[in-house]
Parts: structure tokens; C-alpha cells; sequence
């Protein structure tokens, strides 16, 4: 199910972009700021209902934490450091995205903290199998780039209509398959870390 393992598809639109960016001298840093400003933005617009916010902005933490890597790749100044500071960068961007939806009134705060634990816990078992040698794993059934399209897809049907689904909001919803799928997920990352070791 995971998206990321259609990165290279996606290489076609990313490299006029990317070019563009080396053009204007923006920096894989550059858009890691970027990318976490959007996020916290996107946090705030959903604390306070603006979904239109919310979701424009999860669309640009999107495109610019693609981004980042691939300017890097590019200009070929990839380094642990922009490593380290990308994924630091993301698990805050995620927190600051679902802990925007659950505090506010879109979605109950247990269902959000369940959602949290499963996106954390997933993302932690991804880079711990880089930690202990066997290399970034991107598998399972949800990574990065699926709750990114799963939110925004939330984001643009909430805007369409705010119905409830069998009495939760469609943030609700999303947030429950975070926690179930993510969960499934940092299982899934165990296993095959576990496997290799």
C-alpha cells in the first residue's frame, strides 16, 4: 500500500522542479524549514477549523519534504547531517499536523493519540532499521506519503461536506487508520528488521 516505494515514478515531475530550485538557489535545508513551517501551519488551521488552511498546507509540507532530498541527490551534498535533520524535521511535522486535528474539535483526542502512537512508533522502526545497519525501510501498509494523500483526501472531502460517518468526522476516521495501520505497520518494520538481523 505504501506510496513511497513509487518514488522513482514520481522522479519525471520532481527533476523540472528540482532544476528550478538549483536555479534559484534553494537549499535541501531551505526546504526542510519550509516543509516544517508549512506542517505547523497546517496544525494551527486545523486547531481552528480552517481545513482549507490545513490542507493547503499539508500539500506543501508534502511537496517540499520531497524535495529536499532530491536537491540534495542532485547537487550531490547528501549527508548524514541532512539525513538526520530530515527526519527530525518530519516526525515533528507529523505532530504538529495530528495534534492540530485532535485538539481542536475535529477529531476526539483518544482516537488522535491513538493515531499519533501508530505514525510515530511506524516512522521510529523505519530509521531504527537504518540505526542498526540494515538500511532505511520503507515497507508496510502505511508510510509517510500515505497519510500525507490520506489527509489532504480528508481535507478536500470535509471541505465538500462536514457529515459525520457513523458519528465521527472523517479526521476521525483517518486518524483510527493511522493508529490501527500504524501500529500493523511498526510490526510489519520489526519483522523484517528482525529477519535481516
Amino acid at each position: 500500500m505504501t506510496l513511497d516505494s513509487y518514488r522513482d515514478h514520481v522522479k519525471p515531475i520532481i527533476d523540472p522542479v528540482v532544476a528550478a530550485c538549483i536555479r534559484l538557489k534553494i537549499t535541501p535545508d531551505c526546504c526542510t524549514a519550509i516543509s516544517l513551517v508549512a506542517a505547523a501551519i497546517a496544525g494551527i488551521g486545523f486547531y481552528f477549523s480552517e481545513i482549507g488552511i490545513g490542507t493547503l498546507c499539508i500539500l506543501f509540507n508534502a511537496v517540499f519534504d520531497a524535495l529536499d532530498g532530491s536537491i540534495a541527490r542532485a547537487m550531490n551534498i547528501q549527508s548524514l547531517r541532512g539525513d538526520f535533520l530530515d527526519h527530525t524535521v518530519d516526525r515533528y511535522a507529523d505532530i504538529f499536523m495530528i495534534c492540530g486535528i485532535f485538539a481542536g474539535p475535529l477529531c476526539p483526542w483518544q482516537i488522535g493519540v491513538f493515531g499519533l502512537t501508530g505514525v510515530l512508533m511506524a516512522s521510529y522502526l523505519g530509521t531504527q532499521a537504518q540505526a542498526v545497519g540494515i538500511g532505511r525501510f520503507y515497507g508496510g501498509f502505511l508510510g509517510r506519503a500515505d497519510r500525507l494523500i490520506l489527509l489532504i483526501g480528508a481535507g478536500i472531502v470535509s471541505l465538500i461536506s462536514s457529515a459525520l460517518i457513523i458519528g465521527m468526522s472523517i479526521f476521525a476516521w483517518i486518524l483510527l487508520i493511522f493508529g490501527i495501520f500504524g501500529h500493523i505497520t511498526a510490526v510489519q518494520r520489526f519483522m523484517h528488521v528482525w529477519k535481516q538481523l
